[in-house]
């Protein structure tokens, strides 16, 4: 793939905001509307909101000295809540413009140092409590909400008092952490979008989501989202504890990193290269088929590629919506003499026994084809497949949240063969290079 030249070193200065804004009206922006030119304050904060999912705000502090910047450009960027800010009352989603206090009292301080030395700081957050999509599946445009959030970053931007953007990602698409939506938009807001543009060894990503076990100081971590974000982008990771306090660095080996798992797989591809799978064959003129498997797993891609042109009919619970309407669809093909691969989860054995019975009530044999990927990299494909709509995704299927691939674990049984199965088909996911 041919890469744009990087652009020439020389002195830069933050651009304009390129797309319509769109302003924030408050009682105060009403009485300046009337005063005379001459009078008035400029607006600091502008906000826009992009494709009816990501907010963005830019603080701009006239009084504050324009930084001369040499290309290539640092870039210190932070998530929100339990980095830069946390709660002083109630629970983190409780924004007003008083109900936050600074994570540590060097936070002002260290934000303010780093512009001084040429960085350009940001701000990049998760914010799924809002909706920003009007009339759409049901969902409204949460306004309370996002004028809450709005408030809130004023008053914390107005503290810190020097030029500063905040990205907040509020739907489960391209801008969402540990996608790097986020970053590529505030790219291409700075004119950083050309290849060489950012100093990317001497950048960083400061968050709470990594991946961290309890300890008597805090909770466990609830994702490794801010981690993994620095891991895609390619620069450098710390916690707020790390960064802000100097609290030594906790060891951390990730869970699931894609270019780690292809280096893995390679590797064990290699070393495998003379024990061959046995393929999947149809053993009996009729018969049901039914998967068991984490979404992402492959369960799809497997009964288009293998099962499909075997002659096996395909009930999906995704389409149908329902486990009554599933049976009632493997009733008709089974009446019809077909043989059925049902294209489900089936993670515990009492689910598992709805399609033992119809297989013994059609006197057929019942085989299980268990998929070994684990929820990470399940949950990784769901992304990848959510995100390429038309080469990967031909039903159009929408990226599910992280509870459905920790739910799975919850609920999963291991299949055995004592609960009626014919044999057990393991399939491991491998990956498929266009």
């Amino acid at each position: 793939m041919k890469r744009s030249a990087p652009p020439p070193r020389g002195s830069i200065s933050p651009p304009a905001v390129k797309r319509k804004i769109e302003s924030t009206t408050t009682n105060k922006a009403v009485t300046s509307f009337f005063k005379p030119a001459s009078q008035k304050e400029p607006e600091k904060l502008i906000w826009r909101i992009v494709a009816n999912s990501l907010i963005v705000g830019r603080y701009d502090a006239p009084n504050v000295p324009l930084q001369t910047r040499t290309l290539p450009v640092k870039i210190a960027a932070f998530d929100l809540d339990d980095t830069i800010i946390m709660p002083n009352i109630g629970s983190k989603w409780v924004r007003s413009a008083t109900s936050w206090r600074w994570f540590d009292t060097s936070v002002p301080g260290r934000l303010k140092q780093l512009y001084d030395e040429g960085y350009i700081v940001v701000v990049l957050s998760n914010q799924g409590n809002i909706s920003l999509k009007d009339n759409a599946k049901g969902l409204q445009k949460d306004t309370a909400s996002l004028g809450n959030l709005k408030s809130q970053i004023a008053a914390v931007f107005k503290q810190l008092d020097f030029p500063i953007s905040f990205y907040a990602a509020t739907a489960q698409d391209r801008y969402r952490k540990p996608r790097t939506g986020m970053w590529e938009e505030m790219l291409e807001d700075y004119d950083l979008h050309v290849g060489g543009a950012v100093d990317l060894a001497n950048s960083f990503y400061i968050g709470d989501a990594a991946g961290r076990e309890k300890t008597d100081k805090r909770k466990k971590d609830h994702a490794t989202s801010d981690r993994d974000l620095a891991a895609n982008i390619g620069i450098k990771f710390r916690t707020p504890e790390e960064f802000f306090r100097n609290e030594i660095t906790e060891p951390y080996d990730h869970v699931f990193e894609p270019t780690r798992y292809l280096e893995n797989a390679s590797a064990e591809s290699a070393s495998k290269a003379c024990v061959v799978t046995a393929p999947f064959k149809k053993n009996s003129p009729q018969e049901l088929v039914i998967f068991c498997g984490s979404p992402g797993a492959g369960k799809s891609t497997f009964f288009w590629d293998v099962l499909q042109p075997l002659g096996y009919e395909r009930v999906n619970q995704d389409i149908l919506k329902t486990r009554d309407k599933c049976i009632k669809k493997a009733r008709e093909f089974l009446d019809a003499g077909l043989s059925v691969a049902v294209d489900n989860t089936n993670a515990d054995i009492e689910t598992r026994k709805y399609w033992i019975n119809l297989a013994r009530e059609y006197n057929v044999p019942i085989r299980c084809v268990r998929f070994t990927a684990s929820s990470r990299l399940a949950e990784h494909n769901d992304a990848v497949r959510a995100l390429n709509p038309n080469t990967m995704n031909p039903e159009k299927r929408i990226m599910l949240p992280g509870i459905a691939f920790r739910s799975f674990m919850q609920r999963l049984q291991e299949p055995s063969l004592k609960e009626g199965f014919e044999d057990i088909y393991k399939v491991d996911f491998e990956v498929r290079h266009s």
